[in-house]
């Protein structure tokens, strides 16, 4: 078996994004290979051949491929136990995994850009009304994440970053691209400060891979 780690990812997407932060966390070393989402390479047979989908990112590990993000970071959990991403409780595990599904299971769904020009019936020329979207829907998951992290936590829960800092960075990134005002938010901000102090973080950023490929 090919014990290479191969990701499969754009830049900017948010879910690539997560799973970046989640191996650099556990330490596994990995090669990426850009899908350009602009170019349609998603849609194209070599891409609908490691995720039927069609979606980003795709993981190639352990003689699998696997997508959607949440479910390979939890395999990674699983598989390669070295630096925790869930607590040990599973009262915790709980709290924590709700957390991660606000952004992931509320916010990102409603902001990916097919679901929202699908209901919204938006022409190309309509970006306030994008931006008003984003806004609105990334705002409703901000509010509650705001009032469940706890004042002064360095992270989403306890001492140390898991899967909901790992949802929280790239949303936050796509809310300051989308010009939401995260002064409402000084919790989320803080953690997003610490979180992004700590290297496997700052390396995934979208702007980190945005510089490689050029």
């Amino acid at each position: 078996m090919n014990d290479e780690i191969v990701l499969y990812d754009y830049w900017r997407s948010s879910a690539s994004y997560r799973l970046r932060i989640a191996l650099n966390l556990k330490g596994l070393p990995f090669r990426r290979v850009p899908v350009d989402l602009t170019k349609g390479e998603h849609s194209a047979a070599p891409h609908l051949e490691r995720n039927v989908q069609g979606f980003v990112p795709v993981l190639e590990i352990d003689g699998r491929m696997m997508s959607q993000s949440l479910a390979t970071i939890e395999y990674l959990e699983e598989t390669r136990p070295e630096f925790p991403l869930l607590p040990s409780i599973s009262a915790d595990r709980q709290k924590v995994r709700a957390l991660a599904h606000i952004v992931a299971m509320d916010i990102h769904p409603v902001c990916n850009p097919s679901v929202a020009f699908f209901a919204a019936g938006w022409r190309p020329d309509e970006t306030e009304a994008r931006r008003e979207w984003m806004q609105h829907f990334i705002a409703r998951g901000f509010d509650a994440m705001e009032r469940q992290v706890t004042e002064g936590a360095p992270y989403c829960f306890d001492g140390t970053p898991g899967i909901a800092d790992i949802c929280l960075v790239p949303q936050i990134y796509n809310a300051r691209r989308w010009g939401l005002d995260m002064a409402a938010y000084p919790k989320l901000s803080k953690i997003e400060e610490n979180c992004l102090a700590i290297p496997a973080f700052a390396k995934a950023a979208p702007d980190e891979m945005a510089e490689a490929i050029l």
